[in-house]
């Protein structure tokens, strides 16, 4: 019998170093070599050359120490969103973005009486009512995806003015 499971496309479609990249860049928290192998489906060796590529790419960070492990770069993520934003919208419609979430910013901080996400605390809300206080977590994980995504537009509104000034003179 053939095995056709996603699992399985995914091992013969994929080389051992995409693979890696997959697995590093899907997950937050460090692996060994051998964890990410595991998960990768490939050689505890494999995994590990693998794995010193993307440190050398920016893409994963190692974390010395015995064993070593490994994990994604945040900041290699966020780039390429910038990138790919900037590439895929014009400045425009990406200050449109950073403006509406500016106004959902605006509103977090009526809402919570505060600046920011990080200044509200538990006191703030009524642990008794479980309800209350999933909505109240649950608000401050949208305000702080606000704020990450408020950076990454911003960011993004640079890159694509720098990449139209550098086709206009080019």
């Amino acid at each position: 019998m053939i095995d056709t499971s996603p699992g399985s496309r995914w091992r013969e479609e994929r080389t051992t170093f995409q693979r890696v990249y997959d697995v590093i860049v899907g997950t937050q928290s460090p692996g060994t070599a051998g964890e990410i192998a595991e998960r990768a489906d490939c050689s505890e060796t494999g995994a590990r050359e693998s794995l010193e590529q993307l440190v050398e790419m920016g893409v994963a960070r190692r974390d010395d120490g015995r064993p070593a492990t490994y994990r994604r770069n945040d900041a290699y993520l966020t780039w390429k969103r910038v990138e790919r934003l900037a590439r895929e919208h014009r400045p425009a419609e990406l200050r449109e973005r950073v403006d509406s979430l500016l106004e959902a910013d605006e509103a977090f901080q009526t809402r919570y009486g505060v600046p920011e996400p990080d200044a509200v605390t538990s006191e703030d809300v009524e642990t008794e009512d479980h309800d209350a206080l999933h909505d109240h977590w649950e608000g401050l994980n949208e305000w702080r995806t606000v704020r990450r995504d408020i950076r990454v537009l911003r960011r993004a509104v640079q890159r694509a003015e720098t990449r139209l000034d550098g086709e206009a003179r080019a």
